[in-house]
């Protein structure tokens, strides 16, 4: 996806505020991307089953089915789909399930509209990067752990799980930086694009979802390991 498909991609909204909706079709669509509207979750599912989307962007609070459902679905058809959460919410917690069930980020009502653009076009761009860094080594080992970075199938031992698109970015970054701190800084503005500065748990959240596929012993992490003061630094050559 270059920078040209990047800003014609096609995008489902999820918002069953009308107002807002509109606003946010409007604004979308001057810069370029197509926009398909869905106002609650039985629609977003039936929209999203039907047709190709590069994005969704994906209200919690719905009719029907909340955002939550909507995305456990979109996992379930599609595991590399960029999914961007809004909500009203406050709650840390409400923010962490959806990171749990593969929400990608998530921005939080109200919101400035350049930050919505500035987060949807980091997420095709990643999706970008990580489609064009994948196809020359799609499947990576270490330890007891093997990743497919194309179906995201991964197995830590016997044991076989799947990743969400979010989570493959990730350690695909850790994977090319192995052996050199990453600082959270940098994990925010390059992986997240996200601003430093803004207080976010989204870097810890998800280094610790990666651990615990990857670790023997989470709290005793042997691979992703935490340097205190600076980051995160992933060493795949440690010995089982």
């Amino acid at each position: 996806m270059n920078d040209e498909n990047i800003l014609t991609a096609k995008i489902l909204l999820v918002e069953d505020e009308e107002s807002l909706a509109k606003g946010l079709e409007y604004n979308l669509s001057e810069e370029g991307y197509q926009v398909d509207i869905a106002k609650d979750g039985k629609q977003a599912i039936e929209m999203f089953d039907k047709n190709n989307y590069d994005v969704v962007v994906l209200d919690i609070m719905l009719p029907y089915k909340n955002g939550f459902e909507v995305a456990e679905h979109i996992r379930d058809k599609n595991p590399k789909m960029p999914i961007l959460m809004l909500t009203a919410r406050t709650s840390v917690d409400d923010r962490v399930k959806g990171l749990e069930i593969g929400a990608d980020d998530y921005i939080t009502k109200p919101f400035h509209l350049k930050e919505l653009l500035l987060r949807i076009e980091g997420m095709l761009r990643r999706k970008s990067w990580y489609i064009k860094s994948v196809s020359s080594n799609p499947v990576y080992q270490f330890g007891k752990n093997e990743l497919n970075f194309e179906n995201l199938r991964c197995k830590h031992g016997k044991h076989e799980f799947q990743l969400t698109h979010f989570e493959a970015i990730l350690m695909k970054y850790l994977i090319e930086n192995k052996g050199r701190i990453i600082s959270r800084k940098e994990l925010l503005e390059n992986v997240w694009n996200l601003n430093p500065e803004v207080e976010t748990r989204t870097v810890d959240i998800f280094i610790s979802r990666l651990r615990k596929y990857f670790e023997d012993d989470p709290s005793n992490p042997v691979y992703i390991k935490s340097v205190r003061g600076s980051g995160y630094i992933f060493e795949p050559g440690q010995k089982d």
